[in-house]
């Protein structure tokens, strides 16, 4: 080796060491740079554990939100069901400037406390604040195109109402939860039929089958609406039972609620005039003192003694248009006479009078699947004056359902039927039911209400469709008010029954306080406005319950 060489040697390897440092020290400081990432990656996760923790159980707990099955009428038709939504909240930590983020937000929510809000977002301890629940997907753009830091969505289960204020009083509602608080709603939790709900996950399971028709509904619905602006009327309230079953196939009150919004159920002028109302119903009551004097024997020919006013304490009472003679019992009916009912009343007794009413379950409660009901409001004794006003209606308040349902056993040969909202299959339940009358006063009363629709002198003339045999009675009673009651206030209803030879079918309608008009020649008496009203109806829904019309 030349003396070059071994000069040049330690030369190369000198140089060669100094690289090789350089590098070690590099990947020592890129690898102490992970590590304190890494570890301020650490440090966040476990700083937001607990509010991950929140909310997770608060967006997916079963204790939270229920998921619901769908509701549908007797066809089928969807009534309710459950929608993924989005659901807008912050977290406190994440967001920058408290002030901003509440003003802006507050723009497209008005509804909103901004003072709350500012408060809530600008609360560091916290990292869940509900800001809106239920956004449609409109909305929850405008929100993520604000691009505020700290507000984030997730996806929950609401309950949605398609057919909006139609069958509002009959489907109740639910709390934000999804959980229900009225009508069919709270039923399909007390029947255990909804379930916990896991995230956003829809209800698997089968539908819930209303004995409602929505088409029969709309056409009750549509004409009750024109009634109120024909006759000027503050409200209105109707339906149509299925005699042999019970099952209720339109309910309507007006005004009407939406399920959806939560003010309707706050409004009084809302209730359910049909299930959660009580009224003295009027002369349409005549037919169950008709109903009772013909089970104690009685014939339509059999004669009343009406010729003069019932005297009762400091009351007399008297008959609108008076006939001065005695009146057969179907002229009683057709005539609509106060005095020959209180005759009929007082014939039988008080002790029978309201053990019929009983029997006819006019004198409790009625529960449904929608409601327990209001205790029917009655007389504490019945002496001689209270026998006389319960006869035709003053004295007992009670549910217009309650009534139909006594009518619906009245008119299907004499055999309870309970109310039910719930679609019903197979054979009609009216076979196991407990018998109220006989077979012979169930016949006599389907005779005698027809006759009052076809009499020229029947208060129920009005009401007549031709070819569908429509039987009725009218009823017009003055509203009750605080220490007596407002003449000029009046219920106008209408009991009606089709085909009146075998019928299927009860309507019930009933407008309140109508006033008089040139088409009623200025009167308010229920043949003038409830009868035309309950004509109408037939017309329409005849056809889409499958009644043919039979030919003249």
């Amino acid at each position: 080796m030349s003396v070059a060489a071994r000069i040049a040697g330690p030369d190369l390897h000198e140089t060669s060491v100094a690289p090789r440092s350089r590098s070690r020290m590099l990947a020592l400081v890129i690898a102490l740079a992970f590590a304190a990432v890494g570890g301020q990656l650490v440090r966040l996760a476990w700083q937001n554990e607990d509010a991950s923790t929140i909310r997770v159980s608060m967006m997916s707990s079963p204790a939270n939100t229920l998921a619901r099955p769908d509701i549908v009428d007797r066809n089928g038709r969807l009534l309710a069901t459950d929608v993924q939504m989005p659901s807008l909240y912050a977290d406190p930590l994440l967001i920058q400037d408290a002030d901003e983020a509440a003003e802006r937000l507050v723009r497209l929510f008005p509804q909103i406390d901004v003072r709350e809000l500012r408060q809530s977002l600008a609360d560091k301890s916290r990292r869940f604040v509900w800001v809106r629940r239920g956004l449609s997907p409109a909305m929850a753009q405008r929100v993520h195109n604000l691009g505020i830091p700290g507000l984030l969505f997730v996806d929950e289960i609401r309950r949605t109402y398609p057919a909006g204020r139609l069958g509002g009083h009959i489907l109740g509602r639910v709390d934000i939860d999804n959980r229900g608080t009225g009508g069919i709603e709270r039923y399909i939790d007390e029947i255990g039929a909804s379930e916990a709900a896991v995230g956003a996950r829809l209800s698997a399971r089968a539908p819930v089958r209303l004995s409602l028709d929505l088409g029969v509904m709309h056409a009750l619905d549509e004409e009750l609406a024109g009634a109120m602006v024909r006759y000027e009327a503050a409200g209105a309230a109707g339906l149509v039972m299925d005699v042999l079953t019970g099952e209720v196939v339109a309910s309507v009150s007006r005004p009407g609620v939406d399920p959806a919004v939560y003010e309707d159920a706050l409004d009084p002028s809302r209730i359910d005039r049909i299930a959660a109302g009580t009224y003295e119903l009027g002369s349409i009551m005549k037919l169950v003192t008709v109903a009772m004097a013909l089970e104690m024997g009685r014939s339509l020919d059999s004669m009343v003694d009406t010729a003069e006013p019932l005297k009762a304490g400091r009351f007399t009472i008297e008959d609108l248009h008076p006939l001065g003679r005695p009146m057969s019992v179907s002229e009683v009916f057709i005539h609509s006479s106060n005095v020959g009912a209180g005759q009929l009343a007082l014939s039988a007794g008080a002790a029978t009078q309201k053990a019929f009413l009983q029997k006819l379950g006019l004198w409790s409660a009625l529960k449904t699947e929608v409601s327990s009901g209001p205790a029917p409001q009655k007389p504490q004794q019945i002496g001689r004056i209270e026998q006389i006003t319960l006869s035709f209606g003053h004295g007992l308040a009670t549910t217009p359902l309650q009534f139909a349902a006594a009518s619906a056993a009245l008119m299907n040969g004499g055999t309870r039927v309970t109310p039910t909202f719930m679609a019903l299959d197979g054979e009609a339940p009216v076979v196991r039911g407990e018998r109220v009358v006989s077979a012979r006063t169930s016949a006599l009363l389907r005779e005698v209400m027809r006759r009052n629709v076809t009499d020229p002198a029947g208060t129920g003339r009005r009401a007549d469709v031709p070819g569908f045999e429509v039987g009725g009675k009218t009823g017009t009673a003055e509203m009750a008010a605080k220490g007596g009651y407002r003449k000029k206030s009046i219920l106008a209803s209408f009991i009606g029954t089709f085909p009146s030879s075998e019928p299927r079918y009860v309507t019930l309608i009933l407008l309140f306080e109508p006033k008089g008009q040139d088409v009623t020649g200025g009167e308010i008496t229920a043949g003038r406005n409830a009868a035309p009203t309950t004509a109408r109806i037939i017309e329409r829904i005849a056809p889409l319950l499958g009644v043919p019309a039979k030919s003249l």
